[in-house]
């Protein structure tokens, strides 16, 4: 579309196309004529954009936020728009939602003649559908086959290689509380079983161990897991 493309990230990114990555946020806001936000909705993205980033922007500048609705000051945001430094904006995410046709949809940037309100519905149409239930499909599949629990929302997140044919994959999710990987390593050390390979992710709390070991010892370190306290649920496969 003939536009010089900029951007941010928390991790480094290699650039597609004619984008260009950019040192920080603060810089991004300061030459960017239309800002669009591409973020989850997560402890370290609530309110990333107040009143202070807003004054960072070029005057005359555009906000699209398509991402999520905590991401956003709605408040500051109206305010920008209302005085005429913020020229437009387009969203279609809300800190609050109406949960039915019945409930009034409350929100300062209702009335602003410079905004589109938008319901974020991208995912209703027929085909969306039938692609999200092929994609949940498969990522099913893949916790059932391996382990891999990529964009799981209540444990943490973890994507594995295929199982190799001679060992065994013990996935162990357990409390997040200290000494819980040593407990395992001396229990396992203590049956002379080796491990092939080992995965840790956690949140705050839970952990999520997965270990390949040798395929003659899957069963017995299975039962060995479950005896430690911390263990919520300890599953294997082969």
């Amino acid at each position: 579309m003939g536009m010089r493309v900029i951007y941010v990230d928390t991790a480094h990114r290699l650039p597609l196309g004619n984008a260009v990555e950019v040192g920080s946020l603060e810089e991004l806001l300061a030459q960017a004529d239309i800002v669009t936000l591409h973020v989850p909705a997560t402890s370290q993205t609530d309110k990333l954009i107040t009143e202070e980033q807003l004054g960072l922007m070029k005057p005359g500048a555009f906000l699209i936020n398509n991402a999520r609705g905590s991401v956003v000051d709605v408040e500051a945001l109206a305010k920008s728009l209302t005085d005429g430094h913020i020229a437009g904006a387009a969203v279609d995410v809300f800190p609050l939602e109406p949960g039915s046709n019945s409930e009034t949809f409350a929100s300062p940037l209702r009335g602003l003649p410079n905004v589109i309100l938008t319901p974020h519905v991208g995912g209703s149409t027929e085909e969306a559908q039938r692609n999200i239930a092929i994609e949940v499909a498969g990522k099913l599949v893949r916790l059932m086959n391996n382990g891999s629990t990529s964009t799981a929302l209540n444990v943490p997140e973890a994507e594995l290689p295929n199982l190799h044919p001679d060992h065994h994959r013990i996935l162990h999710i357990h409390r997040n509380v200290p000494g819980v990987l040593s407990t395992m390593h001396g229990l396992i050390a203590q049956m002379g079983v080796n491990i092939a390979a080992e995965h840790l992710q956690s949140d705050a709390n839970h952990g999520y161990v997965i270990l390949d070991v040798d395929a003659s010892h899957g069963e017995q370190v299975v039962e060995a897991l479950r005896q430690i306290p911390e263990t919520i649920r300890v599953r294997a496969i082969w």
